[in-house]
């Protein structure tokens, strides 16, 4: 992560606000006083609160771990999961 002084920050704002939003790399702003603050784009923190969620979801986390397992046991017979025509339907909405 890039770190640039506040003043520098405020001298440049829409070119570094525009390089955090499409480059998607937060910029460390730092004070003389010593604090700082991190700017990130609003689709980069979104992302980051959903991986939060799912980390700190233990039904979440084990179901992940469950289908890597039976992602790995498929693959080491080469055979893959086939879902059922009502599974399909969920999936797709119909």
């Amino acid at each position: 992560m890039d770190s640039i002084s506040v003043n520098r920050f405020r001298d440049n704002l829409k070119a570094l606000v525009d390089r955090v939003t499409t480059e998607h790399n937060p910029l460390k702003i730092t004070r003389r006083g010593g604090e700082s603050f991190v700017v990130i784009s609003a689709e980069d923190w979104e992302r980051e609160q959903e991986s939060l969620y799912v980390l700190q979801n233990s039904e979440l986390m084990r179901q992940i771990g469950e289908s890597l397992e039976t992602h790995d046991n498929d693959n080491d017979n080469d055979k893959g999961y086939t879902p059922t025509l009502d599974q399909m339907n969920e999936i797709t909405g119909l």
